[in-house]
């Protein structure tokens, strides 16, 4: 067996490969790295009623890894570059050969997956960091299912300006909804739902957009998008919307928000699994 943990910022991420076969991922929060780690490889062994014997490697990657020794509970462990292990996870997840995967955790990385070539394009700081910081200075709350709930019954028409807000006649191909300016209009009466709307919006609106940049600049079409933020319902709309309007396919896969584990468990038996 082979075990894959990603260290985040406040959540840990842990997946195991039995042979071919992916045992169902889980995942801790804690503030500190190690204690992240540990908690979630001995989560992951109890939940699964796995012993040591069992494991051959376990691979570590994510902004914690730097933390951790070379031994966890007793066993070796190894590390994984990050945003190889977020193309690697993302092409297998998606069964895609070639694509720009996103992965959207406290800031958002870009990264071009083509079989065992991965570049990293960049990033931005945009991410769910912006989205939980906004909210607790707008909203008083950085709870996710609060904001999302929030968001539920908001207006993004009372916080953004569209473009049929300023125009009355098409320019070029773009829909008189679209966003012209995030926050541009932001009337007196919007309501916390509405600025909720607002917040997601600006945040899922500047990932697309700037995914879709990374893809036009590798000639790609295929976008797939990980990491824990795939998990907030509005950001599938806003990403179709932007599908339709400049011709990419996002791809949301099931256990998205385990890519970066997984790419680092696969990278073992990279030529196995791709």
């Amino acid at each position: 067996m082979i075990i894959g943990i990603d260290i985040g910022g406040s959540t840990t991420k842990i997946v195991g490969f039995e042979g071919n076969n992916l045992i169902a991922p889980l995942n801790v929060s804690a503030s500190d790295p190690v204690t992240s780690a540990s908690g979630a490889l001995g989560k992951f062994l109890d939940t699964n009623s796995v012993e040591f014997s069992q494991i051959d490697n376990v691979v570590i990657t994510g902004v914690g890894a730097s933390f951790v020794k070379p031994s966890l509970l007793g066993l070796q462990v190894e590390k994984a570059d990050e945003f190889h292990a977020v193309g690697l996870g993302g092409l297998y997840l998606s069964g895609l050969s070639e694509a720009i995967v996103v992965s959207m955790g406290t800031g958002t990385a870009f990264v071009k997956a083509h079989g065992k070539c991965i570049k990293h394009l960049g990033g931005t700081g945009v991410g769910g960091g912006t989205l939980t910081g906004l909210a607790k200075s707008m909203l008083n709350t950085k709870d996710f299912n609060s904001i999302i709930e929030l968001a539920k019954k908001g207006d993004v028409s009372k916080i953004d300006l569209s473009v049929g807000d300023i125009s009355h006649i098409n320019i070029e191909n773009l829909p008189s909804q679209i966003t012209a300016s995030n926050f541009g209009k932001m009337s007196d009466d919007a309501s916390k739902n509405d600025i909720a709307a607002g917040i997601i919006n600006m945040v899922f609106q500047t990932i697309g957009m700037l995914s879709i940049f990374a893809a036009r600049a590798q000639k790609d079409r295929h976008i797939i998008m990980t990491g824990n933020l795939v998990k907030i319902p509005q950001s599938r709309d806003i990403f179709n919307e932007l599908s339709e309007l400049f011709e990419v396919s996002f791809h949301f896969p099931e256990y998205a928000q385990y890519a970066t584990a997984i790419g680092a468990a696969i990278s073992k038996k990279i030529n196995r699994f791709l």
